[in-house]
């Protein structure tokens, strides 16, 4: 039994690699370029962008309003993931909440809306934002899986060991009353 105990305790106290980088100074600084990167290209598209796209060919126009639109609503998802990440480590919700929380968010991988010839033709800065958020989102999915996808496997592997362990105090219990 005591071998049953000592899986179980080394569940419940184990704390995951992901937890680690997303309470150090790395998750700051990758919270600090993703704000940087949203107000980055808000200026861009609300400024420079608007002004380039008008004298754009109808179909590079085309292709920089659907590639603006996918940078907008990529930098939205990992601006959430990090705020929920960051109340996290500030303490004003569990992992758990958080976890609950984040299905709102809805954080897939977004690739650009366009093929690589297109993609080309866009305004270099256009280009350059959003090859800088494809690569934020990479290291957030990344993050997030070592978060949640091995926090979730831990939970359940810890259940049958917590199980197993009650059986056994069931028997045991059971045992000595007859």
């Amino acid at each position: 039994m005591s071998s049953v105990t000592s899986l179980s305790d080394h569940a419940r106290n184990t704390v995951s690699f992901g937890q680690k980088v997303a309470q150090s100074d790395v998750f700051k600084a990758l919270f600090k370029e993703g704000m940087q990167l949203v107000e980055a290209s808000a200026a861009y598209l609300d400024g420079p962008g608007r002004t380039e796209s008008k004298a754009l060919p109808r179909a590079v126009a085309l292709s920089y309003a659907s590639e603006s639109m996918r940078l907008t609503t990529r930098l939205m998802q990992l601006a959430s993931w990090l705020l929920l990440q960051r109340a996290v480590n500030e303490g004003e919700m569990t992992q758990a909440q958080a976890a609950q929380e984040k299905n709102k968010v809805k954080l897939i991988r977004q690739d650009l809306s366009c093929d690589e010839a297109a993609f080309d033709t866009l305004p270099d800065q256009l280009k350059e934002l959003c090859e800088q958020s494809l690569r934020l989102q990479s290291r957030i999915l990344n993050l997030d899986h070592l978060l949640y996808e091995n926090t979730s496997r831990t939970a359940s592997r810890a259940r049958p060991v917590a199980l197993e362990s009650q059986m056994a105090m069931l028997r045991e219990a059971f045992n000595k009353s007859a």
